[in-house]
């Protein structure tokens, strides 16, 4: 009667303990998936800025198939607002006296005029692969209408359109953009990545992953 008596007691203390364990081990699982996710976020971003910083024309499906075999189990698809990832490609540029002078806006002295976005960092190409929907880019979004078929935006617009100038807070590529810095009329590639993380409330709630990179 008291082996059975114990044997009872162990079979509570099991129940108590494995309402403590399988959260803990379900919350442990859970985290690790999205940091495996994140890890692969990081890669894809990485991956699509050296290809774009080389000048893969991601318009073209063959190399956005590329790019889905890239993302792996990030479930990127090449068809727009579908799949649970995105890349978002950004070509930026310092506005500079050159910039201003390449679009006529400058007076009789060469000084700027009318150059709306002087010694601001504008977007010169903005292209998106996957789920637009999925996430927005941290350096802001140039209006739809000024960006061509293949990414590119007008010199007109990067000058004096101020909706094409890019949010960059995080960190400055240059220190300075005179002198020593970046050499009038060249460019930032960016990229950046998110995808879908991994939900199981309560243990996760599924926040998304994202990634930016600079080249």
């Amino acid at each position: 009667m008291r082996r059975k008596t114990q044997r009872g007691v162990a079979y509570v203390e099991l129940a108590f303990l494995l309402l403590v364990f399988i959260p803990m081990m379900l919350g442990v699982i859970g985290i690790g998936l999205n940091m495996h996710l994140q890890l692969e976020t990081v890669q894809l971003a990485r991956d699509a800025g050296h290809m774009y910083a080389r000048y893969i024309d991601f318009t073209l499906l063959g190399n956005q198939q590329v790019l889905v075999a890239v993302a792996g189990s990030l479930g990127l698809k090449t068809t727009a607002g579908t799949g649970n990832a995105v890349v978002i490609l950004s070509t930026v540029r310092y506005v500079d006296v050159s910039a201003c002078q390449q679009a006529g806006k400058v007076d009789a002295n060469g000084n700027p005029s009318g150059c709306t976005n002087y010694t601001k960092w504008v977007f010169s190409k903005r292209l998106v692969v996957g789920n637009n929907t999925l996430r927005a880019s941290n350096l802001g979004t140039p209006p739809a209408a000024i960006v061509a078929t293949d990414g590119s935006i007008t010199l007109n617009n990067q000058v004096t359109n101020s909706s094409d100038v890019a949010t960059i807070t995080a960190i400055n590529p240059w220190n300075s953009t005179t002198g020593t810095g970046l050499p009038s009329g060249q460019v930032v590639y960016v990229a950046e990545a998110s995808a879908r993380g991994f939900h199981m409330p309560p243990f996760s709630s599924g926040t998304n992953t994202y990634a930016q990179v600079y080249f």
